[in-house]
């Protein structure tokens, strides 16, 4: 099972706001950070280049980063895109989170709880 699986609506999605960034050739970088009610919160943020540290995955010709230590923890992991009378934005569905916080940013493992942080 790859690390992190990109939906066709996600990867759409994000080339497209690659291509209004002037970034056509970047990266999706998918990581975890510390912090969150709950301890970990997910980010994502546009990249030129990957790291030695990368592992590099593609789906629906977007280009994804994940590092190998943030890996055990995205496992599995799915990036969706939803649109909806409110607007549109990403879900991710991490099989690996046992809990979350109300406000839906935050989470944790089995194995890696972070550092919570009141929400």
């Amino acid at each position: 099972m790859p690390t992190v699986i990109v939906t066709e609506g996600a990867a759409y999605e994000v080339k497209d706001m690659l291509q209004q960034n002037e970034m056509p050739d970047g990266y999706l970088r998918i990581k975890v950070n510390g912090g969150g009610c709950t301890g970990l919160t997910y980010g994502m943020t546009a990249e030129e280049t990957p790291s030695e540290n990368d592992e590099i995955l593609e789906y629906h010709g977007l280009k994804v980063l994940v590092d190998k230590n943030d890996a055990p923890i995205l496992n599995g992991t799915t990036i969706d895109y939803k649109q909806s009378l409110m607007g549109g934005g990403f879900q991710i569905d991490n099989p690996n989170a046992i809990a979350s916080c109300g406000c839906g940013s935050s989470f944790k493992t089995a194995n890696v709880s972070g550092t919570p942080e009141e929400c």
